[in-house]
């Protein structure tokens, strides 16, 4: 946790130490955010390559693609950065980020999320015929119609699982109406292969894959450069020992190298060292 993330903190004593801790370091901002900012994306050539296949997966209009990985591999960023990419009036997108919700509350949300107004009294079956409306005018407009859902290994039922290999029912003139992105841990593989019939409907998976040692060390010089930081301010034995202490996944990574920077803020040091990246790892991880 970082100090700015103490929930007790007084707001001004907050943003006081941000702006402390950017100044040691002679920083813009923060490099090591724990959340989607397109800015700070760095892509190995796993993440450009699951990029790649949602991009297929959309243009190709394939119909379904499953993108798991590990926890805090850069699944959601993939998702958001895939957002980012198609954003403009060709495309109408749908990001659920809750599936633990029932069959209908789903496809309700879904409905929400692609602005289909929907009576609360609607039964299922009138859901189905609106959404069904929905994405044939959105393909007589030229719209593509995307819906991604994300954690999509919290989905605990078969019944919710049914109501998405549905979707991709909805076809016509030779061409699906929607794709359908799942994105998840790596659980979601086996919960999705116990059900052929869907299964076989995702012709497109990728497993993203953590950071080499390589990348680790080119993701810690980009945020860095990325916030204005200078560089060289991690030595070559503290990114040894964060690429063994994250396993090379993102979202440790930025863990580590947002205390290590607070550390060294605090001992007011200008460089961050093994032992300074040793100590935070036995704290904090």
């Amino acid at each position: 946790m970082s100090l700015w993330d103490n929930k007790t903190a007084n707001p001004l004593s907050q943003l006081i130490a941000i702006i402390m801790y950017c100044a040691h370091w002679q920083l813009k901002e923060p490099p090591f955010e724990n959340v989607p900012d397109s800015r700070f994306v760095y892509l190995s050539a796993h993440h450009e390559e699951a990029l790649m296949r949602l991009l297929y997966t959309v243009n190709g209009r394939k119909g379904a693609c499953l993108l798991t990985g590990d926890i805090g591999c850069g699944k959601t960023t993939i998702s958001c950065l895939l957002r980012e990419r198609l954003r403009g009036e060709n495309y109408q997108i749908a990001m659920v980020n809750n599936p633990t919700l029932g069959t209908s509350e789903l496809l309700r949300e879904i409905l929400t999320l692609l602005e289909i107004p929907v009576d609360d009294r609607a039964d299922k079956l009138h859901l189905i015929h609106a959404l069904r409306q929905k994405l044939k005018d959105n393909m007589h407009r030229g719209i593509d119609s995307i819906i991604i859902i994300d954690e999509a290994h919290l989905i605990r039922t078969e019944e919710s699982f049914e109501e998405l290999r549905l979707l991709l029912n909805h076809h016509l003139d030779n061409r699906f109406l929607l794709t359908l992105i799942l994105a998840g841990q790596p659980e979601l593989k086996d919960q999705i292969s116990k059900i052929p019939q869907f299964s076989q409907r995702i012709p497109i998976r990728y497993h993203l894959q953590p950071f080499n040692f390589v990348d680790t060390c080119k993701y810690i010089q980009f945020r860095m450069q990325q916030a204005g930081g200078r560089p060289k301010i991690f030595t070559a034995g503290a990114a040894r020992k964060i690429f063994s202490g994250s396993a090379g996944i993102p979202r440790r990574i930025n863990t580590i190298c947002d205390m290590s920077l607070l550390a060294g803020f605090i001992e007011h040091s200008h460089k961050v060292d093994e032992a300074m990246i040793n100590k935070v790892i036995a704290e904090e991880m």
